[in-house]
């Protein structure tokens, strides 16, 4: 089983736990191994079979025993159980966002809503209405929620997809025959969901490609065969399609299959203005005669163009640019030289120390870190005795260390409903970096989410919006507010938008990237850690960055300590806070 799924059951543990009254501290272990699994680097099966488990947060022995049985069997005990006291379509209301556990619980047992089409009903005859705690104008706010969810339904986070479709490649690449394979589609381009896996292999043979592919762990069934393709509808409830080609079209096959669709037309219409023929099988000329195929490189050379990263082939001015020699030089992961935006133990959410941190952060080859906790408005957050108390520690536990990563001191303050920060200015002015989110209010009008966020810009002393559009990918799309009155004001103060690489979030998304490259706005990539091991989820980041058209110099974390000191809006002097250590 992949992270993905092992992470699906223990959420759906927690879920079931909350929706029959369960224990709600059992509900909320489960729910935080859930996360910890999903947002894992590495295959759980491999902690698993080294006997590293139990070294996970939040996984006890109990969880981890469970999750050996899964490993083993594709199930547990506890979860078939609790699965037997629920209506199947009950959870599945949980995936509307407005929907939490106590509603999807009164909404089943008092109006025998079971499923979504039963929830719409209840929501449009004013029964919802009736519920504890609801009214009209929360119930217009689900009805929204279950179009959007209907919009988004049937796709899944590109991590989830990814390890999935990676994991099925290498499985192909080991058969005998095969010259090469290759994960292609939405996937390939680094979109934030995907609806499907395609895959392609270049080999001389396919019935044994086929055959390994049917017999794939990941694969439920198949359901279309062909002497070259197949295609097959996985455990996770996603379709794979394979296609195997001949090696001398590998290239042109791979161009093809990994789209988008808007940029292949643009490019067969370019090579037809050529006198040439482009599909999936290679470049010919008007005689039929095959000009290459083998590469990418190939097709793109037919028509006169430099090879274009996967990630921009979108039909977004791509060709144009590339004809032009006006093509980025795109971000890659190892431009990026620290992470700023990570938390410590010290935030209710999270789990490592800061020398668990900083060992996993010099082994990526870090070269700072800003711990940046919550602010006390979120649970269990710090207030400003306890922020300055932290900053002071963080800075005693820095000094004592030579080797790298550089810590430094800062927060993820809340921006209130009215616009003001969740702790004292002075607090803040006296921490080296200050993130600012929005964590609360959601549905507020967009003109009032937008001076929020104006009203935090122009507070002096913040550095960077973090996760500015709010989004978590497959439960709540993103708010809206005016992105270019944000974009004109980040500018003007010189704050940071922040491209958050958790893979639930990828936010800000590639168009809102481009924006605000063009808009002269500096983007800042950091990974919202919650645990030294999503440290490394950093590329998911760097991907959103390449699919926006970022370049090194669009990122201020590229920056070593001392360039990005000079930076920024408000002096100083990373590691030296006289003011601060005064006012302990």
């Amino acid at each position: 089983m992949e992270n993905a799924d092992v992470a699906q059951v223990l959420a759906e543990v927690a879920d079931l736990l909350e929706l029959t009254g369960g224990n709600a501290f059992k509900a909320r272990a489960y729910r935080q191994a859930a996360q910890i699994v999903d947002l894992l680097p590495t295959p759980v099966s491999e902690l698993w079979r080294e006997g590293k488990l139990t070294e996970l947060p939040s996984i006890g022995e109990r969880i981890a025993a469970h999750i050996e049985e899964l490993l083993n069997t594709g199930r547990f005990r506890e979860h078939d159980q609790l699965l037997a006291k629920v209506p199947p379509g009950v959870l599945e209301l949980l995936k509307v966002e407005g929907i939490g556990p106590k509603t999807a619980s009164l909404a089943w047992k008092r109006l025998r809503v079971k499923e979504l089409a039963a929830l719409v009903k209840a929501c449009r005859d004013g029964s919802m209405e009736k519920l504890p705690r609801m009214g009209a104008k929360r119930v217009a706010a689900i009805l929204l929620a279950l179009e959007r969810y209907q919009a988004r339904k049937g796709r899944v986070p590109l991590h989830r997809a990814l390890a999935t479709a990676e994991s099925i490649a290498e499985r192909l690449r080991k058969v005998p025959h095969v010259r090469a394979a290759e994960v292609a589609g939405s996937i390939r381009r680094r979109r934030e969901t995907i609806g499907d896996i395609d895959l392609l292999v270049a080999a001389t043979g396919a019935d044994e490609v086929i055959r390994a592919f049917r017999e794939a762990p990941e694969v439920e069934t198949l359901t279309a065969t062909g002497p070259t393709k197949c295609t097959a509808r996985l455990k996770s409830g996603l379709q794979a399609d394979l296609r195997i080609v001949p090696p001398e079209s590998f290239g042109a096959a791979l161009h093809y299959f990994t789209g988008s669709k808007a940029h292949n037309i643009e490019l067969r219409t370019r090579a037809m203005r050529r006198g040439l023929k482009l599909s999936e099988y290679g470049v010919f000329d008007r005689q039929g005669k095959r000009l290459g195929g083998e590469t990418e490189q190939d097709v793109y050379r037919a028509v006169g163009l430099p090879w274009i990263p996967p990630e921009l082939r979108e039909g977004a001015g791509e060709l144009e640019a590339a004809e032009e020699g006006r093509l980025p030089r795109l971000i890659e992961e190892k431009d990026v030289r620290g992470d700023l935006h990570v938390h410590s133990e010290a935030s209710s959410d999270a789990h490592s120390s800061l020398e668990e941190l900083c060992k996993e952060a010099g082994r990526l080859g870090r070269e700072y870190l800003a711990i940046t906790d919550h602010s006390k408005s979120r649970p269990l957050g710090l207030d400003a005795v306890q922020m300055r108390a932290h900053a002071l520690a963080i800075q005693r536990f820095g000094l004592q260390r030579e080797e790298a990563p550089r810590l430094l001191t800062g927060v993820e303050v809340d921006i209130l409903q009215d616009g003001t920060l969740d702790l004292p200015l002075d607090v803040l002015q006296g921490l080296d970096w200050v993130v600012a989110s929005i964590h609360s209010h959601f549905t507020d009008p967009p003109g009032k989410i937008t001076q929020r966020m104006i009203a935090a810009m122009r507070s002096g002393v913040v550095d960077v919006l973090g996760h500015p559009g709010g989004r978590q990918l497959g439960l709540r799309d993103a708010y809206a507010f005016d992105f270019e009155k944000v974009l004109e004001v980040a500018r003007a103060e010189r704050v940071a938008l922040e491209v958050n690489a958790m893979p639930e979030r990828l936010d800000l998304d590639d168009k809102h990237c481009r924006l605000a490259k063009d808009a002269g706005v500096a983007l800042v990539i950091s990974t919202d850690a919650h645990h030294a091991s999503q440290l490394g989820n950093l590329r998911y980041g760097v991907w959103m960055a390449r699919r926006g058209w970022l370049e090194r110099g669009d990122v201020l974390n590229t920056l070593g300590p001392r360039q990005l000191e000079a930076r920024l809006h408000r002096p100083r002097h990373f590691g030296t806070h006289i003011e601060l250590r005064a006012s302990l």
